[in-house]
């Protein structure tokens, strides 16, 4: 064992009890790793090693630094797939539906972002809340305008946050003052990828709204870069909502699907993330899972607007890569741990039984595959970014009281998902650093 640290290498370990998964706990049955007493060994920003506590703590180089998290749990930091960062502000905003909660709130909202020092100022406020809910990576939306990604990323990069995000592009059906065209939206989306993608732990995303607000030529142009460029990601909507899903039939009344729309426009591919996908056929889900292209389920959104119920059992049977996203400001919570809650009883509305531990997959592993991470972030293999957070079982009375009589770690792990929130995440790190720590 002591062969594996290198002589003048700077380590830090962590002890706590450590939770990581290795795959799917819906269809593995040894998916997961877990360390009742464990010890996380970082150094230079990356995992070096995870496992029992008495197994490795006599190799650990002298004078090491060992933070003591006794009674806490370690484990991967969040990832949420799918978030809108100018809708911070218009969070529990009332509407009686999709597309007039987007004319009278999130436009008007989204117009501000023209102003750089506002972007950046609502951006900063973001991804405080973010690394406060214990969530290290995000697809996030920003507005029409570059200079709202340039804020972004701006703020991400300061943090060293391992982020993902692009410029809406969207050249109809919404007001003038948000509109692109179609060369003007593939030209700035250009440029940022070339400013931006892969510079430090920053990753972009092409960014149609979603079809109903481009035309043709922005989604063949959106198509022909996402060819050009095959490393970064993709990200839209789709099927969110029955009256969203009347409007792109009537306005591409040649596609067989909603989803169809973005297949013809060559838009489905690894590392395409599609948000909502609620009223999808099984012809739909196929065609994904043959593209590798995932699904961003937002059960906080779909629940406050009204949109349906996400199918688990239809997209499990396709094998479509699935994820959790919060979708602020549709949905109704920064926490990924209210967003399992939530999770868990629209499955239980379907018919399905959503395991606590599948949970705890989707929203650390399952987004890593979904976005084609695995190995870079999302569990605690060796060279992994080591982003990961703290989570105390005693973070509130009722929590404490509850998980002080768990008899399992799917007990455990419940108790966190259903009763937990912000508060429940002691401290967030990033690359090895951290970013967050829990004000008592």
């Amino acid at each position: 064992m002591a062969s594996i640290y290198t002589t003048g290498a700077t380590y830090q370990a962590y002890r706590a009890s450590l939770l990581h998964f290795s795959d799917d706990p819906a269809f593995q049955k040894n998916a997961y790793s877990w360390h009742e007493d464990g010890l996380l060994v970082v150094s230079e920003g990356r995992v070096h090693v995870a496992g029992d506590y008495a197994a490795l703590i006599d190799f650990l180089p002298a004078g090491t630094p060992v933070a003591d998290y006794r009674g806490k749990l370690i484990m991967p930091g969040f990832i949420d797939t799918h978030v809108h960062y100018p809708q911070t502000d218009m969070i529990a905003s009332p509407a009686p539906g999709l597309l007039p909660w987007l004319d009278k709130y999130t436009f008007p909202t989204e117009r501000k972002f023209a102003d750089p020092e506002h972007a950046a100022n609502v951006a900063r406020f973001f991804l405080d809340e973010l690394v406060r809910c214990g969530t290290t990576t995000a697809m996030v939306y920003c507005t029409v305008h570059p200079q709202s990604v340039d804020a972004f990323f701006n703020e991400s990069e300061k943090r060293n946050l391992r982020m993902v995000a692009g410029k809406v592009m969207m050249d109809r059906n919404c007001p003038d003052f948000l509109q692109d065209t179609a060369e003007s939206g593939a030209r700035e989306s250009e440029e940022l990828i070339k400013k931006w993608h892969k510079r430090g732990r920053q990753l972009y995303a092409l960014t149609p709204r979603f079809a109903p607000t481009s035309t043709e030529a922005q989604l063949e142009l959106t198509g022909a870069l996402a060819k050009a460029y095959p490393d970064t990601f993709l990200q839209t909507h789709v099927a969110e909502n029955l009256d969203e899903v009347a409007w792109v039939k009537s306005l591409f009344p040649q596609a067989r699907s909603y989803m169809d729309v973005y297949d013809r426009f060559g838009m489905l591919r690894p590392r395409s993330m599609y948000a909502h996908c609620i009223w999808l056929d099984d012809n739909d889900r196929a065609r994904m899972a043959e593209t590798r292209s995932a699904i961003s389920i937002c059960p906080t959104s779909n629940l406050f607007l009204g949109s349906g119920l996400f199918d688990f059992e239809k997209a499990d049977a396709q094998n479509v890569p699935l994820s959790l996203a919060t979708d602020v400001g549709g949905g109704t919570s920064f926490s990924m741990l209210q967003t399992m809650n939530e999770a868990y009883k629209v499955a239980r509305m379907g018919g399905t039984y959503l395991q606590a531990l599948r949970m705890f997959y989707l929203a650390t592993l399952g987004g890593a595959r979904s976005m084609e991470l695995e190995g870079t972030i999302g569990n605690f293999v060796q060279g992994a970014e080591a982003d990961f957070i703290v989570l105390d079982p005693h973070a509130t009375p009722l929590l404490q009281r509850r998980t002080e009589r768990t008899d399992s770690l799917e007990e455990l792990l419940f108790a966190l998902a259903l009763l937990g929130d912000d508060r429940t995440v002691l401290a967030t790190f990033s690359a090895g650093q951290q970013v967050h720590q829990r004000l008592d």
